[in-house]
């Protein structure tokens, strides 16, 4: 029988990992493209030899999105595979229309087929959307291991834009291993606040070589924590699944995809930021939760905010600065930084926008409803600078902070800055130390 021809429809991360973990060895198929799209500059590359495998030696070239119908017609091809997160219901449907009149069929690739056993137990945090506070979960998650004496080895969802072959399995253990690795601000706002707690995080492009290098870790390895990025599903078989949810943006979990996965393969669910959201929002995702998974604990969480210098916020015109990701195909209106600039009295948010440059400007165009807000975007040398010019150019006399990282490290601000910390907090009971401990219990790691 003839080889199927198949396009991956991606954004440089569940696409390679489906292609890895599917289609790299299966002699059925044969993968004649990626397509890209969210994350900019990553098409017009290849996926390269050195990971594609004995059938790909010459590669598999990465293309843009609005290509796909050319691509399907060119190379007669018969699958495409939807393989990127965070996307409206809608959107995706609009692609499986765009796949199908070109001729093609349309699929995805679930847990039974991607999902990699591992031989250490897995925790996994997933989410329902960008920004609902994954990270600072997963942070929670390993304080309480450590605290009971156990090794935890962080594994993180891939941001793979640069050399994918140097990136093929990538170990932080310190700040410096940032620079080593040459990581985008992306990178940085979710593996920094793990190394500075002093913990070990993976991450990269082969998620089945990640995984036996961690359970190997110098450090060594009790257990292993899957930081999950966007709404994406776990890569590794978990023991136990606890999703994220964000009451300021209700109903997303049941309309958004792979989010609502997460919320159905739940064994605790957190609704997070209930300290800033309204009533309605939280009452809004507790009958989503009744609807889809009844029997999923849930966790009631709160987002704290502390922040250095705080001071120099009340009566000033403040620049926020959040979180890139969260405000583009996130969709946040109000992050961590606004939340703090509303609370210690800023006189006035100001517009970013009619000072942005370069390929800032271009995200502002294709995101616009960023609104008044900066996203800290950063996947490029030329992105970063374009960053640190677009806030050194905007008239204001306060740079509130309000990404997980530094920033300050790594441009140049000619303004004061008042950094944002975060972290979850519990609400009662029932709470992650309890499920943590039976989980402990269960596996039999005391």
């Amino acid at each position: 029988m003839a080889k199927k021809n198949v396009i991956i429809i991606g954004a440089a991360g569940r696409d390679f990992h489906n292609f890895n973990t599917y289609y790299r060895d299966n002699e059925d198929y044969n993968v004649v493209a990626f397509t890209a799209a969210q994350i900019p500059d990553i098409d017009g590359r290849k996926y390269p030899a050195e990971l594609a495998g004995k059938l790909y030696p010459q590669g598999i070239p990465i293309y843009a999105e609005e290509d796909l119908p050319k691509l399907i017609k060119e190379h007669n091809v018969d699958d495409c595979v939807f393989s990127y997160s965070d996307v409206k219901y809608s959107k995706v449907m609009a692609m499986s229309a765009i796949v199908n009149a070109a001729g093609a069929n349309f699929h995805l690739l679930g847990p039974n087929d991607t999902m990699i056993k591992s031989k250490k137990p897995v925790i996994a945090v997933v989410a329902t959307r960008t920004g609902c506070g994954k990270s600072q979960t997963s942070r929670k998650v390993i304080e309480y291991l450590m605290d009971m004496g156990l090794k935890v080895i962080a594994i993180r969802h891939p941001m793979p834009y640069g050399d994918l072959v140097a990136q093929k399995v990538q170990r932080f253990a310190v700040v410096e291993d940032l620079k080593k690795h040459k990581c985008t601000i992306e990178e940085m706002e979710e593996y920094e606040p793990h190394v500075v707690r002093g913990n070990v995080i993976y991450a990269g492009v082969d998620y089945e070589a990640i995984v036996r290098a961690a359970e190997e870790d110098p450090n060594g390895c009790d257990v292993i924590l899957w930081d999950g990025g966007n709404n994406d599903f776990s890569f590794y078989k978990p023991d136990l699944t606890i999703t994220v949810a964000d009451p300021h943006r209700p109903g997303n979990e049941l309309s958004y995809y792979p989010g609502e996965v997460n919320l159905r393969l739940a064994d605790a669910i957190v609704i997070n930021k209930m300290d800033s959201a309204s009533p309605e929002g939280i009452q809004a995702v507790r009958e989503s939760i009744a609807k889809v998974n009844p029997d999923a604990l849930v966790i009631d969480g709160a987002s704290p905010l502390r922040v250095e210098n705080y001071e120099i916020i009340k009566g000033k015109r403040v620049l926020v600065v959040e979180d890139g990701p969260t405000l583009t195909h996130g969709e946040m209106k109000i992050g961590a930084g606004t939340v703090a600039a509303m609370k210690f009295g800023a006189a006035e948010l100001v517009d970013p926008r009619p000072y942005v440059t370069g390929k800032l400007k271009e995200t502002f165009e294709i995101y616009p409803g960023i609104g008044e807000l900066m996203p800290a975007m950063g996947y490029s040398p030329e992105q970063l600078k374009d960053l640190e010019t677009s806030i050194n150019n905007t008239d204001c006399d306060v740079v509130v902070i309000g990404t997980p990282i530094d920033l300050t490290r790594i441009v140049k601000i000619n303004k004061p800055t008042a950094r944002v910390f975060y972290d979850l907090q519990e609400i009662g009971k029932p709470d992650l130390d309890g499920i943590l401990n039976d989980f402990v219990k269960k596996h039999n790691l005391k």
